[in-house]
């Protein structure tokens, strides 16, 4: 399976499943909640939760991740409730995407 399709496929499992992925992006592994995952800006994206790992800012945090920089991916058997808060613009901001291919469940009890 060529490597783009085998991140779509665990990306999309990931986000069905509330599952916590290890990626490599930008040749740094890191530890992300995956939420949205579409098209912005006629670019590939993943928004995600960003737990641990190398990073340029403060953790957790929000992150995007340009899919084409992705070099490697691993389903964790850990779970996350679900979508959160957080995101600024979250209650409205989802119009920016192009196309949206997944976005995660919110949270059990969650709007």
């Amino acid at each position: 399976m060529p490597v783009a399709a085998k991140i779509d496929a665990l990306l999309r499992k990931a986000i069905e499943e509330k599952r916590l992925v290890e990626l490599i992006y930008n040749e740094k592994r890191r530890i992300v909640e995956p939420h949205d995952y579409g098209v912005q800006n006629g670019s590939i994206k993943l928004l995600g939760y960003q737990l641990s790992g190398a990073s340029s800012g403060p953790l957790p945090n929000w992150r995007w991740f340009e899919v084409d920089l992705i070099t490697d991916i691993h389903l964790l058997n850990r779970k996350f409730p679900g979508g959160r808060g957080g995101w600024p613009g979250s209650s409205g901001n989802h119009n920016q995407w192009d196309e949206l291919f997944l976005r995660v469940e919110p949270a059990d009890g969650a709007d």
